[in-house]
């Protein structure tokens, strides 16, 4: 199994972000990969105010016209595509991830159980939250997403173990702030507080950080990884660089 973790600057425009990740789309498969994972939002911006008026319109219905057409680019280059998005569904939004196979089908779609990707104050029958853990089976194996803060929660990677996939698909979004000042901390520490996390999992796990387009939205600093069931880092993207992390996943999985 050949993977590639895309990093692209993601724009509030959501046309523009379409454009980028079928152009990285179609660089990964040309170049042998069979699973492209993009960032938390990816397509749609991490562009939420709080405010039903400003959001409700970024929401993506699934399947819709933005997934219906990534599905027909991941039938014409038989490739899986995973990526985040704010998904509407029935007057709701939620921090969704979704993974299309090469026959241009939804192969899994994934709603964010942690609630910290929008305001403490933030309307609750609005802004909502998944409570399950579906698994997708593919020929590499099985697989599941977790997003962002997921990882952090001990009860939902108590649920991953017990579910045993072969890879888990972790687009998150982080952030220069007061937990995270700089680039040194990152390298020097918080890096490795994700990987123990997936240490704690025992699967292997394929993380893209969300690239922030212009200051103000979101601020996030992008950078992809590739960690193993021991929680070492094989392989990483540097932070700020937009581009491909092509990695092989054949000796990688977890040792259940």
């Amino acid at each position: 199994m050949k993977v590639a973790l895309a990093v692209h600057r993601v724009s509030p425009d959501l046309s523009r972000n379409l454009e980028t990740i079928i152009s990285m789309t179609r660089e990964a498969a040309d170049g042998g990969a069979d699973l492209i994972v993009f960032a938390e939002m990816a397509l749609t911006g991490f562009i939420l105010t709080d405010d039903p008026a400003h959001d409700l319109p970024l929401g993506q219905p699934i399947p819709g016209p933005a997934t219906e057409t990534l599905a027909l680019l991941a039938r014409e280059w038989q490739i899986w595509i995973a990526l985040g998005l704010v998904e509407y569904e029935r007057g709701c939004l939620y921090d969704t991830a979704v993974l299309l196979s090469p026959e241009g089908k939804i192969g899994l779609k994934y709603q964010r159980i942690s609630p910290y990707w929008h305001g403490r104050l933030a309307e609750p029958s609005i802004y909502q939250q998944g409570s399950l853990i579906p698994v997708a089976h593919t020929p590499f194996g099985s697989g599941v997403f977790l997003i962002c803060g997921d990882l952090f929660d001990d009860t939902t990677i108590a649920q991953v173990r017990d579910l045993r996939p072969n890879f888990v698909l972790l687009p998150f979004a982080r952030s220069f702030d007061s937990d995270l000042a700089d680039r040194q901390h990152w390298e020097r520490e918080e890096q490795f507080r994700y990987a123990e996390r997936v240490r704690m999992m025992g699967v292997t796990t394929l993380m893209v950080n969300y690239l922030a387009d212009q200051p103000g939205l979101g601020d996030c600093f992008g950078g992809a990884m590739v960690v193993a069931p021991t929680g070492a880092i094989l392989a990483r993207l540097p932070l700020s660089c937009p581009g491909l992390l092509m990695a092989s996943l054949q000796q990688m999985y977890a040792p259940f």
